[in-house]
């Protein structure tokens, strides 16, 4: 009996204790009260509580401000330590969307590894913390991204032209200058491509400029700096200058602001529409649209085959990625990071070839490929970049010819149409070299481009689904024309088939001169392609056996070489009168 009793009283005191420390560990040792308790606002101690943002409409219900303080909806004045801080600047009100939906993320959860998804099975951790602005992807559909090499040459443009001088763009700019002119008089332009940008700033921005030149300078400032120099020495206004806030405005105009060529103009407009307050997103996009990655992989639909789509790659689930060879946490950033490096060690038997990518780019790309993700919210939380890419088919990357290239060919091709080599796979040609150039015309290249090459990874991209539009193949057939420095070959007074040459000499001088590199039956590199046959004319065929390929083992026939004498205008007609019976073989 005293057994029985002795039991019944430890059982409860053990229960009890149990439930004591279950109580503890929720009214007083959780993470977010201690945070709270050491959080201060303006009118003292903040009521500890449990704080969560709901978005019923987004179907999101966030308890991320239980720690997160300082982003809550109605919390002003918020110190304490870093996690209380309140929400960078970005474009819309975070409370208006909750957290997970840009973040990724437990949103009910009240632990920290719980709510950051830290935890097995969990398909949608949080973005790590560099990486934040990839959740804009979940949105957003940025438009109008330009190549790096634009990219960069615009910011260099903004820079040269002083545009600072007034403007603050991704943090930069709008300060003092040595001139006695003030900064930050002109609005901040970090969110110009995310809003309607004024079309004609150039006009009004040049009148303003010739007025304050055609406005004399106050007697009292005239041979002065701003405080009290000599003009031209530079200075900013110390305090208690006599200067007006209409002089140093007006010495801004003169000083900081002239006339722009309209490439240049061009240039710094393409640059302005990618601001749209998340630069190092952007700049990972840029750099895939210079890589040539579109012509393997496709993105919102549009872009080659051979590769797998990669509009949803950011929201990789964890649980099916295979991390084996990944060093460091195994998260779909280092991943993605593994993969960029050595696609073949994650991927057995990947096409993909290893780019040699340094870090710092491999950074950036994994940045763009984590804002790969579609969010499935209504419409009405649509913002209107994606609207506009998705219902108008506005494209995410520039249409200019540079951009073009470097999104659909530089892959392959180059980045300056000098070919490439890469391992197990056929050569790709150098469509940049000056003598492809001069003997190929407009129509040619763009109906290669446009029909493409029956059997290579060639694709015909005006044909296929997500290819380019007609206007798009000409910008890329124009942009060649600069890589090579060679303008078009005269117009071809003769018909494309012209011709008539002996085939039994042409098939012996092909036998005896050119199998030896493109094979008995021209298959390698294969002249006998029927969609190279189809759009080559007699004379493109006649003219690059003549002249050779420089840079290649393809010697200009028509030449004596130490070794070969040259052909004869009837034997290379005797060639391209053998070629042209390939067309008909299978």
């Amino acid at each position: 009996m005293n057994r029985n009793k002795h039991l019944l009283l430890w059982s409860s005191l053990g229960v009890l204790t149990l439930l004591v420390i279950a109580w503890a560990d929720e009214n007083v040792f959780r993470e977010w009260r201690r945070i709270q308790k050491a959080t201060v606002s303006a009118s003292g101690p903040i009521e500890v509580r449990l704080r969560q943002v709901s978005v019923p409409g987004l179907r999101a219900n966030d308890r991320c401000v239980s720690c997160h303080v300082g982003m809550a909806p109605g919390e002003m004045g918020i110190s304490g330590s870093k996690v209380v801080q309140e929400h960078p600047k970005v474009g819309h009100e975070p409370a208006d969307f909750g957290c997970t939906v840009c973040h990724g993320g437990q949103g009910r959860a009240t632990e920290k590894a719980d709510a950051h998804g830290d935890v097995d099975f969990w398909p949608e951790p949080m973005i790590p913390a560099k990486y934040a602005y990839s959740g804009c992807g979940s949105c957003h559909t940025h438009l109008r991204v330009p190549d790096q090499t634009t990219l960069h040459r615009g910011r260099a443009l903004v820079e040269r032209y002083d545009c600072l001088a007034c403007h603050r763009i991704d943090d930069r700019g709008g300060t003092l200058r040595p001139d006695g002119v003030s900064g930050m008089s002109g609005p901040d332009l970090s969110r110009t491509g995310a809003a309607t940008c004024p079309p004609q700033w150039y006009e009004p921005h040049l009148k303003k400029s010739r007025e304050a030149n055609l406005t004399p300078r106050p007697p009292s400032l005239e041979g002065k700096g701003e405080n009290g120099g000599t003009a031209g020495q530079g200075g900013a206004p110390a305090s208690g200058s006599s200067g007006t806030e209409s002089d140093t405005a007006s010495r801004a105009w003169k000083t900081s602001f002239g006339e722009i060529n309209p490439a240049d103009r061009d240039v710094i407009d393409t640059y302005l529409a990618s601001r749209v307050g998340a630069p190092r997103l952007v700049e990972g996009k840029s750099l895939f649209n210079s890589l040539g990655c579109r012509g393997c992989h496709k993105v919102g639909g549009v872009g080659g085959d051979d590769g797998p789509e990669l509009t949803m790659s950011g929201q990789k689930d964890p649980a099916h990625l295979d991390f084996a060879h990944v060093a460091g946490e195994h998260t779909v950033a280092n991943w993605h990071a593994a993969h960029l490096r050595t696609p073949a060690t994650l991927v057995p038997g990947s096409k993909m070839p290893n780019f040699a990518l340094s870090e710092p780019q491999i950074d950036q790309l994994t940045a763009y490929i984590l804002s790969l993700r579609r969010s499935n919210y209504p419409e009405a939380y649509w913002p209107k970049d994606r609207v506009r890419a998705e219902r108008l088919g506005e494209r995410e990357f520039s249409t200019d010819g540079a951009t073009l290239y470097g999104t659909f060919c530089a892959a392959c091709h180059g980045a300056s149409g000098e070919g490439k080599r890469y391992p197990n796979t056929p050569v790709f040609p150098a469509i940049g070299n000056p003598d492809f150039l001069s003997v190929a015309s407009d129509e040619f290249i763009a109906a290669t481009v446009r029909h493409g090459r029956t059997g290579r990874r060639m694709p015909a991209w005006g044909q296929k689904e997500g290819g380019l539009r007609p206007e798009e193949i000409q910008n890329v057939v124009a942009y060649l024309r600069t890589l090579g420095g060679t303008p078009p070959p005269a117009p071809d007074p003769k018909p494309a088939r012209w011709v008539k040459g002996d085939f039994a000499l042409g098939a012996t001088l092909y036998g005896t001169h050119c199998a030896t590199c493109h094979g008995s039956t021209g298959e390698a590199p294969p002249l006998s392609n029927k969609s190279l046959l189809a759009n080559a004319t007699d004379t493109y065929l006649v003219e690059t056996i003549s002249r050779g390929r420089r840079g290649t083992v393809m010697r200009a026939f028509a030449k004596p070489s130490t070794i070969y004498p040259a052909f004869t205008q009837h034997e290379i007609e005797s060639v391209v009168t053998f070629l042209r019976t390939l067309e008909k073989q299978k």
